[in-house]
């Protein structure tokens, strides 16, 4: 008698037949109704599909695409919820942001609060690690007290005081984006651009903001490494997020290699706070520099790039940005004094990744240095896997930089894990040889609104 166990029946048998016979019509090339995919969604966010035809789905999705009508179907599906976000109470023009995420992308947390400083209101609803790809969620659970899922009817007075909000997505504002997000993260459909586009895109429809900025990322470590896909990837979430109203520009970027030093959780959280103190790291601060100028420039148009980069700077250089954060997260549950005292997760364990030869660093694969960090729990590897907090790897060098033999490149935190093949993955990343090369600018191409 075989032992090999069964699926568990469904518990709508109805609602499995439906999304079965979507499946197999959708393989087949058939395009599906709107409101078919909003019967499936539904029927998932119900609980009347189980996880395992709902991968299917997806699955069938990622290799079949999606018609523009049925993008745009599903998009107003993920965010088909009897709660709506009313930003009309906010006082001043209410701008988004999203970046598709990376290795060392620590963007929001350093440009949220720069552009809140300058006086525009900022509303960031965000999410939890895809992948090898920090979230920005994962990361400020790193923060002692805050809340990382704030209420919507908490939003609005947030923002009139602080003048920025980043919370969770809630699942009463995008429930079928929310229902299916962290089930894309392993069932190997993450890298899919209509659902990556679908799932970005309904959360910003869901804030409705003035104005929105994507920041989408090429190269190694992106969620979609080849630029030609990337850019595919920008214009259909910018012609569908100006089929829902949204005016919205986007940025190409780089992450052929980390973006900025620090990878990992809480190591993030201290490079944000660097930052916004005046660090300027290369790369990470290049990005987040064009990123903030586009934001205020997208709810002011007749504000000059070196009018825009004169508020930028001057908010960073004289200690307001960095203090629009503290008091956003002291006002979302985080404890003052040990925020600024930086009493963040350390791990208490280091290992040293050293040079094994002299010469210009030619090439750091950031999908490696992600592998590494969730081998020692900075990631996760299941579905609902613990995090190390402290855990991660910070990088003492970038490509173009010259090294000698012995020189460290980066260290290795933790306190679990498998540290040994870590240190490994971090070693074999770091390629060197005897020609000098330049490294990729931060940007690689803007796309106005």
């Amino acid at each position: 008698m075989s032992t090999t166990a069964s699926p568990r029946e469904p518990k709508d048998l109805a609602a499995s037949v439906r999304v079965l016979d979507a499946i197999n019509r959708k393989r087949a090339g058939t395009a599906l109704a709107a409101d078919e995919i909003a019967g499936i969604v539904a029927d998932f966010v119900a609980g009347s599909i189980p996880d395992y035809q709902m991968s299917a789905w997806l699955a069938t999705v990622a290799c079949q695409g999606l018609s523009t009508d049925e993008l745009t179907a599903l998009t107003r599906a993920y965010t088909a919820s009897p709660r709506q976000l009313d930003l009309s109470r906010i006082d001043g023009a209410v701008i988004d942001k999203h970046s598709t995420g990376g290795v060392g992308d620590t963007t929001t947390l350093i440009v949220v609060p720069i552009v809140a400083a300058c006086g525009a209101p900022v509303v960031k609803m965000t999410g939890r690690a895809l992948g090898y790809a920090g979230g920005t969620l994962d990361k400020l659970e790193s923060i002692k007290g805050l809340r990382v899922y704030l209420p919507t009817d908490e939003i609005v007075p947030m923002v009139n005081s602080i003048g920025m909000v980043i919370t969770g997505q809630g699942a009463d504002l995008t429930p079928g984006d929310g229902a299916t997000y962290a089930l894309r993260d392993v069932t190997a459909t993450v890298e899919s651009i209509p659902l990556i586009a679908a799932s970005i895109i309904s959360k910003k429809v869901a804030v409705r903001a003035d104005g929105l900025v994507l920041d989408v990322k090429t190269g190694a470590g992106a969620l979609i490494p080849d630029r030609d896909r990337a850019v595919q990837l920008t214009e259909t979430m910018l012609d569908l997020a100006r089929a829902f109203g949204l005016s919205a520009s986007a940025v190409l970027s780089d992450m052929s290699q980390p973006l900025g030093p620090s990878v990992g959780n809480a190591l993030e959280i201290r490079q944000a706070l660097a930052e916004l103190r005046g660090r300027r790291s290369p790369g990470l601060w290049d990005l987040c520099a064009a990123i903030c100028r586009l934001m205020l420039q997208s709810v002011d148009s007749g504000l000059t790039d070196e009018q825009a980069m004169t508020r930028i700077n001057r908010v960073v250089d004289d200690g307001s940005a960095y203090e629009t954060f503290v008091r956003w997260a002291v006002a979302q549950g985080a404890a003052a004094a040990a925020l600024e005292a930086e009493e963040l997760p350390t791990a208490s364990r280091r290992q040293l990744v050293k040079a094994a030869e002299s010469g210009w660093i030619t090439r750091i694969d950031p999908r490696t240095v992600g592998q590494a960090t969730m081998l020692v729990g900075a990631g996760r590897l299941t579905h609902d896997g613990p995090l190390d907090y402290g855990a991660g790897v910070l990088l003492q060098h970038r490509v173009g930089d010259r090294v000698a033999k012995g020189d460290v490149l980066a260290e290795l935190h933790y306190d679990r894990g498998d540290a040994d093949a870590a240190r490994q993955l971090v070693e074999s990343a770091f390629h060197i040889g005897d020609q000098h090369v330049t490294a990729p600018p931060a940007v690689h191409q803007i796309f106005e609104a």
